[in-house]
């Protein structure tokens, strides 16, 4: 699904010990002064592959181990459940996914539950905001790219330029990549696609949504000071244990380097979210060909190896760190200065760094 990615590496020192002021301000044993706990900042990791991604399920801070089970299992249950629902390669004994979807194109409606119906309104809604950059019914024209990196990936990572699509089959492809083909009716609780060339691919926006959700829920269970890396997306639950902001690292884009992260940065309670070209790509001649796809040129965009957003939600993080990619920064800037409640980090072709001033980068 979605297609990157910067793995960002939450700090070891966020699951070492550390110390913390005794809030309650009580004598040190009769000698004065505030006494200090030492507590254990706990972790706990599940590796499961969702989203087409190795996603590492971790559970970090101040709690006993049932909790740090229940969070994590709760974590693991509801991401089966989306990457299920948005899968767009299988379907799902008693379940409507977006595959059901796909497969009926240009037939007839599908009957969804209402999950379904919320996300691909909020999909719309992402549309707009980005100004038509972060598509979900791009995927005929993202079907298109994606066979050419699998042939490629059987053939160690090149392909034949002659094998690449032409420019008239990728002209023929974005004839069914307008939002109107897609129906969606609340009433009936049903999604129609109208022509059957069209498809729905919601691989720039499924795992941040379902990682929100997955926040939601964790804190209606009590979850007060968490990090969760899933699948290199990042979000936090407020601050950690000892009240200070978390610390993530940020991938290098330039594999030619030694340093393989070339920042990091402090977040609060936030997501944290990165696309680069480095991950998924493939080289046809000597041009690297990688997934992230301007709806504009339909081919790879060519204005950043790198962007990483920070804001709130993670589904607003990972429609903009694609929309981003496919603008200048000029056109970047403006979009999110729109918005209000997002940083960036725009790394260039060239390696060079950007970012708005609200980035808090640690020196």
């Amino acid at each position: 699904m979605k297609r990157f990615l910067a793995i960002l590496l939450i700090i070891c020192s966020l699951f070492s010990l550390a110390a913390c002021k005794d809030k309650t301000g009580a004598p040190d044993s009769g000698k004065g002064g505030s006494t200090k706990k030492e507590y254990e900042t706990k972790s706990k990791t599940i590796s499961t592959v969702y989203f087409n991604t190795v996603s590492s399920i971790i559970v970090c801070g101040e709690t006993d181990v049932a909790n740090l089970e229940k969070y994590a299992t709760i974590a693991d249950e509801m991401l089966k459940y989306y990457h299920e629902l948005f899968d767009i390669y299988f379907e799902y004994s008693g379940k409507n996914n977006i595959r059901t979807i796909n497969r009926n194109a240009g037939k007839s409606a599908v009957t969804v539950d209402a999950e379904m119906i919320d996300f691909l309104e909020y999909c719309k809604e992402l549309y707009t905001k980005t100004n038509g950059k972060t598509n979900i019914m791009l995927g005929s024209v993202l079907k298109l790219w994606h066979e050419c990196r699998e042939d490629a990936m059987g053939d160690f990572g090149y392909l034949n330029p002659l094998d690449l699509p032409t420019s008239s089959e990728l002209e023929t492809a974005n004839q069914y990549t307008s939002m109107d083909m897609l129906v969606i009716d609340r009433e009936a609780s049903s999604v129609y696609i109208t022509h059957k060339k069209a498809s729905i691919d919601v691989g720039a926006i499924a795992k941040g949504y379902a990682v929100d959700k997955l926040v939601n829920r964790l804190k209606a269970e009590g979850a007060t000071s968490v990090a969760l890396n899933i699948g290199g997306n990042i979000r936090t639950i407020g601050l950690k244990p000892d009240g200070e902001k978390w610390v993530t690292g940020i991938t290098n884009p330039d594999k030619s380097s030694d340093e393989s992260i070339f920042c990091r940065v402090r977040i609060g309670a936030s997501s944290i979210v990165t696309s680069g070209d480095y991950e998924r790509f493939f080289y046809a001649g000597n041009t690297k060909y990688h997934h992230i796809i301007d709806p504009v040129t339909l081919q790879p965009a060519r204005y950043f190896s790198a962007i990483s957003i920070i804001t709130e939600s993670s589904a607003l993080g990972d429609a903009l760190s694609t929309a981003l990619f496919c603008m200048s920064y000029e056109e970047g800037l403006a979009l999110v200065n729109s918005i209000g409640g997002v940083e960036v980090i725009w790394v260039d072709l060239n390696y060079n760094v950007t970012s708005t001033p609200g980035i808090d980068f640690v020196e």
